[in-house]
């Protein structure tokens, strides 16, 4: 339906007079990025009168009813201060697996627009859009940490790690899952982040959740971080555990060095020091 659903988008925005300009976002409009299967279709429609395209059902009109959707900006989820948000999204997967991310967002607000560097003009009957950029990732690159940057996320790993540690220590597997994906591994990926930055004069991107890393990291280091996730077993995570502070701790010496960023030695040894004492 890739092909198809392509098709659909500009003809829908072509026979509307409502839609005044279709935006392709996302992977598809990374050149770096290899195509495949999987790929959304990430869209901006700039448009004239979001109620009554919303209040016509015309998205679902043209592409059909989805086999699954969220519509994230009729949620409580996520948006629990319940702040208005200037544009309207539909998130759709339809029956052969093709997903289209669909947002509206009113012509009138366009001094709010703030364009991606992943993005393509598909259509622009007003010439909004006029002299931008070709696309490319740089709007994701990995930024050059300050200092205060990379001291706060190495002092946020150390001192949740002992959390970890803890958890480990009384088999609350659950807690210490809890701990090190959600609050420690998101340290842990930032320094690689930061670590592959500065290898490559920080022009590049590892895209979310660090989906590139393999990219950037030889085999014996890309497959150091794999050993850092476990299953739910105590001696693994122990283990996945002991590789993350261990790579860690290696990574952030060598940053501290190569930028010029001050280490925090004292921190790190103590945390290590105590989440030895804790699992022996």
């Amino acid at each position: 339906m890739s092909s198809q659903l392509e098709t659909n988008i500009l003809t829908l925005a072509q026979q509307d007079e409502r839609i005044r300009a279709v935006i392709l976002n996302g992977s598809r409009a990374n050149p770096l990025v290899a195509p495949d299967q999987y790929q959304d279709f990430d869209i901006v429609y700039i448009v004239h009168d979001i109620e009554g395209i919303k209040r016509e059902n015309i998205v679902h009109k043209k592409f059909g009813k989805p086999a699954i959707e969220q519509r994230p900006d009729d949620m409580l989820l996520g948006n629990e201060e319940e702040i208005t948000p200037i544009s309207y999204a539909y998130l759709m997967i339809f029956d052969d697996g093709s997903r289209l991310d669909l947002t509206l967002f009113p012509i009138d607000k366009l001094n709010d627009f703030k364009r991606d560097s992943l993005s393509i003009i598909w259509l622009d009957k007003d010439n909004l859009f006029n002299d931008i950029p070709v696309s490319s990732d740089v709007d994701y690159h990995v930024k050059r940490p300050t200092q205060r940057e990379f001291t706060e996320v190495c002092n946020e790993f150390w001192w949740c790690s002992t959390n970890v540690a803890k958890g480990l220590a009384r088999k609350e597997r659950l807690y210490a899952k809890d701990m090190m994906e959600n609050v420690v591994r998101p340290m842990f990926l930032q320094l690689l982040a930061w670590k592959i930055g500065s290898d490559n004069n920080f022009n590049v991107s590892i895209g979310k959740s660090g989906k590139y890393i393999k990219q950037y990291l030889g085999t014996e280091e890309y497959n150091k971080v794999l050993r850092t996730y476990s299953n739910a077993n105590i001696q693994n995570t122990w283990e996945a555990f002991n590789t993350m502070t261990s790579y860690f701790h290696q990574v952030q010496l060598i940053l501290g060095k190569k930028l010029s960023l001050t280490v925090n030695t004292k921190e790190a040894k103590n945390a290590l020091k105590y989440i030895d004492l804790i699992r022996n």
